[in-house]
């Protein structure tokens, strides 16, 4: 991975006996579309903050765009879209809160709000404490759409969103943001709407990266087994999991598949299917292990 955007080390951050992030390393690569996955609760909103400056780790260390996000937060803001906590000044409409903020923003684009506002159908003459959830979404997301910033940081950002708004916000991702070769991180526990626009993954839990590849490599390195036989192996580098029956073994693989294949079948082995996994398989046989000792980075 070259030039990492987002660069974190050994990240941890505790509150009280409960450990937020653990050893986190993160490398978001520049111009890509980062889709940070994880159940909720493990961890995601945790780094997020760190990376905005809103919280400060126990130990590790952090840069966005090169920048320190406790030193060099004003920068740091000028150049980057978060949307976090989805919370804007509560007694002011979209409206005002669009004049409120583009004085801060060096490439701010009123062209943007009017575009943005249309296509996710933000209400505008509302004030923001009067918005239903998904619309509080929906400004958020405008705002930092507008500031036409070189990176988009962005929290569970279909929360409360409508499948069709949902569709349109996925598409601006991809044809408005990623297309003119700007970074996004986009933490989700919504696999299916990573899966459709991310191009890299980072899948975590309870504090740690379990793995970290692009999308297309995690794909085709994933598979799963079935085969027939007596005294079959449990282990090995390959294997993620390993279930037995009688004699049918079903096997999920990191890696490999055609030798592991090969390898059951000079054993004696009858092999019974070999099919590809996708997103929201292996996010599931991940995060149902025991704590890994170390992420897993596909080459």
């Amino acid at each position: 991975m070259s030039d990492p955007v987002i660069l974190t080390r050994s990240l941890v951050k505790r509150y009280g006996r409960i450990v937020a992030l653990d050893d986190l390393s993160l490398s978001v690569p520049r111009g890509s579309i980062y889709g940070f996955l994880g159940r909720n609760g493990a961890g995601k909103t945790t780094a997020i903050r760190v990376l905005a400056g809103l919280a400060r780790p126990a130990s590790g260390e952090a840069t966005v765009l090169g920048l320190d996000p406790q030193r060099d937060r004003v920068a740091l803001l000028e150049r980057t879209g978060f949307v976090i906590e989805k919370t804007l000044l509560p007694s002011l409409t979209g409206n005002e809160i669009v004049r409120f903020n583009r004085s801060f923003f060096p490439g701010w684009s009123d062209a943007l709000v009017k575009k943005y506002a249309d296509a996710l159908e933000v209400p505008m003459d509302r004030r923001f404490r009067k918005l239903s959830q998904g619309s509080r979404t929906k400004l958020c997301l405008l705002v930092a759409l507008a500031q036409g910033a070189e990176l988009l940081i962005l929290d569970e950002p279909t929360l409360g969103l409508d499948p069709v708004i949902t569709d349109q916000l996925l598409r601006i991702l991809v044809d408005d943001v990623a297309a003119s070769g700007r970074t996004i991180l986009m933490s989700s526990h919504h696999l299916s709407e990573v899966e459709k626009i991310a191009d890299w993954v980072g899948i975590i839990d309870r504090g740690r990266l379990l793995l970290e590849a692009q999308l297309d490599d995690i794909r085709s390195a994933y598979a799963r087994v079935r085969a027939s036989g007596r005294d079959l192996p449990h282990s090995g580098p390959a294997i993620l999991t390993a279930a037995t029956t009688g004699e049918i073994s079903e096997y999920v693989l990191r890696s490999g598949a055609a030798e592991f294949t090969a390898e059951l079948s000079r054993q004696g082995a009858v092999i019974l299917e070999v099919s590809p996994m996708n997103l929201s398989e292996i996010f599931l046989e991940l995060v149902g292990k025991e704590k890994p000792d170390a992420v897993e980075v596909l080459a």
